[in-house]
């Protein structure tokens, strides 16, 4: 019988009672993402900052964080829709003093994986990550003195009690208690668990029994929002990436996306694929995807709408998987039962049960005659119905008619389907993954979403997830049918290595996360494909720079694991290919304003031919071009900024937009100052732009601070406000 968690209505009663169990050297694991329980570890962070004599470390990952201003203009910006968007989320404590380099010297923050460049600047923060792969940081936290697990989870009334949630982040939590038992029930670890009604109950093994808390921290004021960041917008490169990565997806397979920009533009070129079929392969015509890189490559991906349709296996559940399923792509079933899977696998069934389904199941290893257990694990899948019974070799159904339980006699077979069976499968699983994190929208639609649905959208542990090398093998290369792990890099070599954490001189942009787990993955499993993007170019103090390098000191991805890399101007397949042949197919997916220079690095080191020459196809890869290939498929409605829908206001897309174009229009001093000179030739402000300016707080401008940003802002939005 479980052990009922003891209850606590005040964060600091619980802190109380868990140094008094553990002593004041505390580990505190801290889930990644969404599922940190703010309120909890504000006061162990506190409790230290107070009392030196406790020794805080905190082991975590993904600290978020609100939208931080950097300048008077952003901060006017950020106020009314961090307020509106973000409600009443908790910041991290320690974020804070992380930024401006307060954390006492008795606490140490230690993160697996940062917001990506949040953390450049902190000097703790670099020096204190941990670069494990995602698959490894439960063993290596479990090594470093974890003696606290808190965690924001799900709960919902059940006969006789409660059942548990952890919610958006079994990720870590289920191989933490799993490595740290014997130290549990020594008494030496504290689970506490948060529970939050905004918080989905998800399924699968993210369902805990009480027995597995040993504290409860409940009450109305700790369930504040849930971190919801807007939906990004993404831009014309990020919509060509996503194009390119679409013709690599394969129908009936697996499917990886990461959060961000290029996930949602590969989900949005998917259904595209899948629901305008004739738009997509127009839009690949005007790409000139065709005539630069051929036909898609048998095997590989294809260019038709998805009949049978993809199995989503990823450490991040993202807003995307659910407009897949939406679209009726994110569709195909599996099931942990390895000879089921493997005839769903071959296409020897389909989920619908019949004659032909029950006669395929001795090939598969199924008994025949079948046997008690055998039928049980039939009947747990569907195949025969719930009130249907086995009797000494036969088959009972409900209504008393009896027959063998013989798979090779058709009269058997034909009675069997008559009264015994079900009409489909069940039990089957859309989604596997290890967390999640997404806008207001994704958590309602998840809390919403009827159970048995639900139920089809597992969260397990990322031991799951992001590795094959365990006693599921076999299962998880029945399951994982060409897979295709979709990640994003910073940089690429031209010989096929990939930069996605970290900079040259050491400094920790985000962290390698499951990218590594994936590539390998992709290496090992059958029909399998690692695709990397990476945005050809990168703009920084109005400087344009290649993101495709010659070599670059730090790589997160080695050559030796090079496989796909996509960037807007197409697709680079460089598995099993010669240094020289990578290095070409590279070139033609670079920005043409760098293809000449990079070819040089190459010759100049000899891994290229002295003679060669980049083909007249792949010599006009500039925005320029790439921005006219949208335009009628833009004039027609496709590629609209936000396609998934934001929480931004009309007004509040066009300042945006405006205030980076003035950010990068004023780096520099020399950009400052050609700026102010500009503003200063205004003599008039449209009447067009003013509800802009009135949504700043810039309608009446009071000081001559106010009057100069009222003149710049005005500038850049009489260049992009429609007329009203």
């Amino acid at each position: 019988m479980d052990r009922h968690p003891r209850a606590f209505d005040d964060v600091a009663e619980c802190v109380e009672a868990t140094l008094a169990r553990v002593g004041t050297r505390i580990g505190l694991a801290l889930p990644l993402g969404v599922g940190k329980p703010h309120a909890i570890a504000n006061e162990f962070y506190r409790r230290a900052r107070r009392d030196r004599s406790i020794r805080l470390r905190i082991f975590t990952a993904l600290s978020l964080e609100l939208p931080r201003a950097r300048n008077e203009l952003e901060r006017r910006f950020l106020g009314p829709l961090v307020e509106r968007v973000f409600g009443d989320f908790v910041p991290l404590d320690y974020v804070a003093d992380l930024h401006a380099g307060t954390v006492p010297e008795n606490v140490e923050i230690v993160e697996f994986y940062l917001e990506p460049g949040a953390f450049l600047d902190s000097a703790h923060a670099q020096r204190h990550y941990v670069s494990s792969n995602y698959t490894h940081v439960a063993r290596d936290l479990a090594n470093r003195g974890v003696n606290v697990i808190a965690q924001l989870i799900a709960k919902r009334p059940a006969a006789g009690g409660a059942e548990y949630s952890l919610g958006s982040n079994p990720d870590l939590t289920l191989e933490l208690l799993r490595r740290l038992s014997a130290q549990r029930e020594a008494g030496a670890l504290v689970m506490i668990g948060a529970p939050n009604r905004q918080m989905p109950f998800t399924f699968g093994p993210a369902v805990i029994g009480a027995g597995q808390l040993d504290f409860l921290v409940e009450h109305p004021r700790y369930e504040t929002d849930l971190f919801s960041p807007p939906n990004p917008r993404l831009s014309t490169v990020d919509f060509a990436i996503g194009l390119h990565a679409a013709r690599l997806v394969r129908d009936a397979g697996t499917l990886q996306l990461g959060i961000g920009e290029i996930g949602d533009a590969v989900v949005y070129a998917l259904q595209l694929r899948h629901q305008r079929n004739e738009e997509y392969l127009g839009i690949h015509r005007q790409l000139r995807t065709p005539e630069r890189f051929g036909p898609t490559p048998a095997g590989i991906g294809g260019d038709a709408p998805f009949e049978t349709g993809l199995y989503a296996c990823t450490e991040m559940f993202v807003d995307g998987f659910l407009e897949l399923y939406r679209a009726g792509i994110l569709r195909r079933r599996v099931y942990d039962e390895l000879r089921l899977q493997r005839l769903l696998a071959t296409g020897t069934v389909e989920e619908s049960v019949g004659a032909d389904f029950l006669r395929a199941l001795p090939g598969a290893g199924f008994s025949n005659p079948l046997t008690m257990r055998d039928f049980g694990v039939l009947q747990r899948f569907g195949v025969f119905r719930a009130d249907c019974r086995y009797v000494d070799g036969r088959l009972v159904g409900p209504d008393g008619d009896e027959v063998d339980a013989r798979l090779d006699d058709p009269r058997c077979v034909d009675r069997m389907v008559a009264s015994c069976c079900g009409r489909r499968l069940r039990g089957g699983t859309l989604s596997h993954a290890a967390f999640f994190l997404g806008s207001r929208g994704f958590y309602a639609a998840l809390r919403e979403m009827p159970e048995d649905e639900r139920r089809q959208f597992p969260m397990c542990g990322v031991e799951f997830t992001n590795r094959i090398d365990d006693e599921d093998w076999a299962l998880k290369v029945a399951q994982r049918s060409h897979g295709r792990f979709v990640n994003t890099a910073m940089f690429a070599t031209l010989l096929g290595a990939a930069v996605s954490d970290g900079l040259a001189d050491g400094r920790v942009v985000s962290g390698v996360g499951g990218q590594y787990n994936f590539v390998a993955m992709a290496h090992a499993l059958p029909d399998a494909r690692s695709i990397l993007t990476v945005r050809s170019t990168r703009t920084h103090g109005g400087r344009v720079t290649s993101n495709v390098v010659w070599s670059y000191a730090h790589v997160t991805i080695p050559r030796h694991l090079r496989d796909i890399v996509v960037t807007e101007y197409g697709v680079a397949d460089l598995r099993g290919r010669s240094d020289e042949d990578v290095i070409a197919a590279m070139l033609n997916v670079a920005d043409s304003r760098f293809q000449e220079s990079l070819l040089r690095e190459a010759q100049a080191a000899g891994k290229i031919s002295r003679d060669y020459r980049i083909p007249d196809v792949h010599r006009n890869n500039t925005p320029r071009a790439l921005e006219e290939t949208f335009l009628l498929p833009r004039a027609r409605g496709l590629f609209s900024d936000f396609p998934f829908g934001t929480d931004l206001t009309r007004e509040e897309i066009v300042l945006a937009e405006a205030l980076g174009a003035l950010a990068r229009r004023t780096a520099g001093v020399g950009g400052k100052a050609r700026a102010l000179l500009a503003s200063l030739a205004w003599r008039r402000i449209p009447a067009r732009v003013e509800p802009y300016l009135e949504r700043m707080g810039l309608g009446a401008p009071a000081t001559r601070e106010e009057r100069l940003w009222r003149r710049l802002l005005a500038r850049e939005l009489a260049a992009r406000s429609p007329s009203r």
